[in-house]
């Protein structure tokens, strides 16, 4: 049996069974029973939301986007859950295409999760897939993040829950849009679940993107090496803005919506990609046009900033939490 280890235990996250157990469930259980949506922020969930069919959490250091992924999970319905496709992007191997993973089981500080073999054996069979080597699936920590959070939500079923582990390379619009159509009769599967994983704004110098806008009706500008606050609002306001807009697009469900947005403003969504697969499977199962109000939801639940960004010379990375949600 071929098992991919826990690379980053002991660095990301606690290697120490009983302390990561203690953090997971601390974070949920702070999550309140009712949460407020971020987008559109009048909104309101009693957790866990009925017919929740995939979320979208960050994969930072668990001290850092723990306690925001504990909404996405709180979001669960976990009872009718019998598998798991997990979608991340891949940041250390440039890949064109998906990758299937090789293993037979991911490992984690807390015990194994299964994967199923049949199901990467199907998805090979029906479309153009490519094979992460070893390397590649321990290198990349994306999947490896949301490891701990699934494991602790199924833990009472982990025998008879199967992961599937998706890298997602740097595809173009038609390509996301080929894996959408291929994964949207297992969305529609109330069976499965779908965990997209990414962490939205990368601010910064050392990230290459340092965009700022000083309000309502300003043009954006690029902010160079200086120490001064810029005159309008905070930095970390403009991300949180850029932010809810690119999530107001993804709560839209319109795949060529977000591609727009992400065109327009080059925010550094590194899950991007993975998100784009998803809303290209919702869009072939529930085409823009003819959605209704009982139709599909993807509503955020948390946004995070790991700092608040004052000066050019700062940075920052966002999180943010969501549930999609689909007719039952």
């Amino acid at each position: 049996m071929t098992s991919r280890q826990a690379t980053h235990a002991g660095s990301w996250y606690s290697s120490d069974p009983d302390t990561l157990d203690r953090e997971l469930q601390g974070w949920l259980g702070r999550v309140p029973s009712e949460v407020a949506e971020v987008v559109p922020p009048d909104g309101r969930c009693v957790v866990p939301v009925k017919g929740a069919r995939a979320i979208i959490g960050p994969h930072a250091g668990l001290s850092y986007s723990g306690s925001n992924a504990a909404y996405g999970y709180r979001c669960i319905d976990a009872d009718r859950v019998r598998r798991v496709f997990l979608l991340g992007p891949s940041h250390h191997v440039y890949l064109e295409k998906c990758a299937l993973s090789l293993c037979d089981e991911y490992e984690t500080p807390l015990g194994s999760i299964a994967i199923d073999r049949a199901m990467v054996a199907e998805l090979q069979s029906k479309g153009d897939w490519q094979s992460m080597s070893a390397e590649t699936d321990e290198d990349e920590h994306s999947l490896e993040l949301h490891l701990p959070y699934i494991y602790k939500t199924f833990e009472r079923r982990i025998d008879e829950v199967k992961l599937v582990p998706i890298m997602v390379g740097n595809l173009r619009f038609k390509a996301e849009q080929y894996y959408g159509e291929l994964l949207a009769p297992y969305l529609a599967d109330e069976q499965n679940l779908f965990v997209v994983s990414s962490d939205f704004c990368h601010w910064g110098s050392r990230f290459s993107y340092t965009i700022y806008k000083g309000g309502d009706g300003a043009a954006p500008e690029t902010l160079r090496g200086a120490s001064v606050r810029p005159a309008g609002i905070p930095i970390w306001e403009s991300i949180q803005r850029l932010d809810y807009a690119g999530m107001a697009a993804i709560a839209r469900l319109d795949h060529a919506a977000f591609e727009r947005y992400l065109k327009d403003t080059r925010n550094t969504i590194c899950g991007r990609h993975p998100i784009g697969v998803l809303l290209a499977a919702v869009n072939t199962l529930y085409p823009v046009g003819a959605q209704d109000s009982a139709g599909p939801a993807l509503r955020f639940v948390k946004y995070d900033q790991s700092s608040k960004v004052h000066r050019p010379s700062d940075s920052s990375v966002s999180y943010a939490s969501a549930y999609l949600q689909l007719p039952s």
